[in-house]
């Protein structure tokens, strides 16, 4: 007898192939809409289950098996859903899925709504990716048209004295029963005179 196979076990368990990052969103995000859809339908079964206590008075829910699911995606709506799912970076893929919990948990939609309510959080985190990208593009275009010496000359054009000696404080104006003539908060700009 051979101790080969024994020692087969101390070897490290094979590596599952490694997977893009857009790959574990999408499944990430599948898998979440499918523990919600499970979770609806639950509910909803628990719901009916109450209501038919109260009508007949009855429990025989001990003599019922677990009965399977009874919704599920349609092809077509799932491939629709995948596709979504692949456009979402990795980034907002746990923003997505706290947004998702919250409005379920806020709506207690029926099984149906579910992947309707996930495809709306989705067209909302691709919303608000486009718009971060947008402001990051106009953000990135505006630092390489500004000039870099605009400080530089507007600094040498005006002088900066926050605590110059012909600055009005303010009890004189109160003795003259004045308006100040500008706000005391700021300093003074002036610019500097030509010869």
């Amino acid at each position: 007898m051979s101790l080969l196979p024994w020692l087969r076990g101390n070897e490290a368990p094979p590596r599952p192939a490694s997977r893009s990052p857009a790959e574990m969103v999408l499944e990430t995000l599948m898998v979440e809409l499918a523990g919600q859809m499970r979770e609806a339908e639950r509910q909803q079964r628990e719901r009916s289950h109450a209501v038919r206590k109260v009508c007949t008075r009855v429990d025989y829910s001990w003599l019922a098996s677990a009965p399977r699911p009874a919704y599920d995606l349609s092809p077509g709506e799932r491939l629709q859903l995948e596709d979504i799912c692949a456009k979402i970076h990795p980034a907002y893929c746990g923003p997505a899925i706290l947004r998702f919990r919250q409005l379920v948990a806020e709506q207690e939609p029926e099984v149906q709504e579910v992947s309707r309510l996930f495809r709306s959080v989705l067209q909302e985190i691709l919303e608000r990716m486009e718009e971060e990208e947008e402001a990051q593009r106009l953000t990135r275009q505006w630092s390489l048209r500004a000039p870099r010496g605009s400080l530089a000359t507007f600094r040498s054009r005006a002088r900066i004295t926050p605590f110059a000696s012909d600055i009005h404080t303010i009890s004189e104006d109160v003795e003259r029963d004045t308006p100040p003539p500008r706000a005391w908060s700021l300093p003074e700009f002036r610019a500097l005179k030509e010869d």
